[in-house]
């Protein structure tokens, strides 16, 4: 019996007059090429962020994705090739990202939307990360992707955004912002850096009416569908040893879990990226996901994109998907109730007691001193 796939939901748009120009930070990424499929069939223009390999047949092991989409469609479909921009783009380098800003003015006069969408996962648990002299240079890495990246194309943006009082940033981050995960720590930390600039940054720029918008999807969607780079296993956060959900051990069900619509399946109970997650080395792989397995985890987020880019009040920050927000409430509910918990405790460390039932006790027995 073969299974149907459940049909991808039509992209809604925000009212705008004029084609939107969108800059997308990893235009080589599956949820960039996702995305700008619809943008470009809507009408947008769209420049691709790329990196010298990203046009090559492989990408330091990355599937042939980008070259496939720009040849047998972008090339193809008629009026894409004509809005859709290639630029050279490695956010690490704050020189190529002023270059990028520029060209794409240059090109199409001014830039609308920013999507920040670069990513890699490094997974590790802390100790791991700093076993060896070359693990310990991960947690590095995966700022100046994660963050460093995103931060540098972000400056080079916002002059022009800000000289046409007029521009919406989007940065794609996940739940992972909310969430810390076991063995995913410098993940982690790196979304909640840059959320926390990005949180602050919304109130610098709105005076001059640039928009920011932070997107948190599931974790799958950034990890599953990028680079994965995991440090050496200690035997001690083996999973026969330690009794913590590390990421290592979680990974293999995630990606059964979203590779399910699959026709063939692994006569092994682990899938086979799996076992590479546990080496004794450092290992990097992108997930072997099918192209319906792609569209189909990316359908919500792409859903989300369309309709918040270059929207006139956009939100501030928009979790994707009924289990994104029921972990997000999860966690919020557990902060809440520690508050309390701990709420006496929390207030006995002012200076100054609040007004109340205890300030009143407490001019009392001054009084009787």
């Amino acid at each position: 019996m073969t299974r149907t796939e459940p049909a991808i939901p039509s992209c809604k748009f925000p009212s705008h007059v004029d084609p939107r120009i969108w800059l997308l930070s990893s235009g080589a990424s599956p949820i960039a090429i996702a995305l700008s499929r619809q943008l470009l069939a809507h009408g947008d223009v769209v420049a691709f962020g790329v990196q010298a390999d990203d046009t090559s047949d492989t990408s330091a092991g990355r599937p042939a994705d980008f070259t496939i989409f720009w040849t047998q469609e972008v090339l193809v479909n008629e009026g894409w090739k004509d809005r859709a921009k290639l630029v050279r783009l490695d956010g690490r380098n704050m020189g190529q990202c002023q270059a990028a800003v520029a060209e794409v003015i240059t090109l199409v006069r001014r830039l609308d939307i920013l999507f920040c969408c670069s990513s890699q996962a490094i997974v590790g648990t802390v100790e791991e990360l700093s076993s060896t002299s070359r693990s310990s240079t991960l947690l590095r890495d995966q700022f100046e992707t994660n963050y460093f990246g995103h931060v540098n194309i972000i400056k080079a943006a916002l002059p022009s955004m800000r000289e046409r009082r007029s521009g919406h940033v989007i940065l794609l981050s996940g739940i992972t912002g909310h969430l810390g995960t076991p063995g995913l720590g410098a993940y982690c930390a790196s979304q909640w850096a840059i959320e926390g600039l990005c949180d602050s940054l919304s109130y610098e720029v709105a005076p001059f009416n640039i928009k920011m918008t932070i997107v948190q999807p599931n974790l799958e969607i950034n990890v599953l569908t990028n680079q994965i780079t995991t440090a050496p296993q200690l035997p001690q956060y083996a999973s026969n040893t330690s009794s913590a959900p590390l990421f290592r051990d979680i990974i293999g069900g995630l990606l059964d879990r979203v590779d399910a619509t699959t026709a063939t399946k692994e006569s092994s109970n682990e899938h086979p990226d799996q076992c590479r997650f546990s080496s004794d080395k450092i290992v990097s792989v992108y997930p072997e996901l099918s192209e319906g397995t792609k569209l189909q985890l990316l359908a919500e987020t792409v859903n989300a994109l369309a309709a918040i880019g270059g929207h006139d009040n956009p939100p501030a920050r928009h979790i994707v998907g009924h289990e994104a927000v029921a972990s997000v409430k999860e966690k919020l509910k557990t902060v809440s109730e520690e508050l309390e918990d701990f709420l006496e405790v929390s207030y006995s460390a002012d200076l100054q007691q609040p007004l109340g039932g205890h300030q009143q006790g407490s001019d009392k027995d001054a009084q009787n001193l």
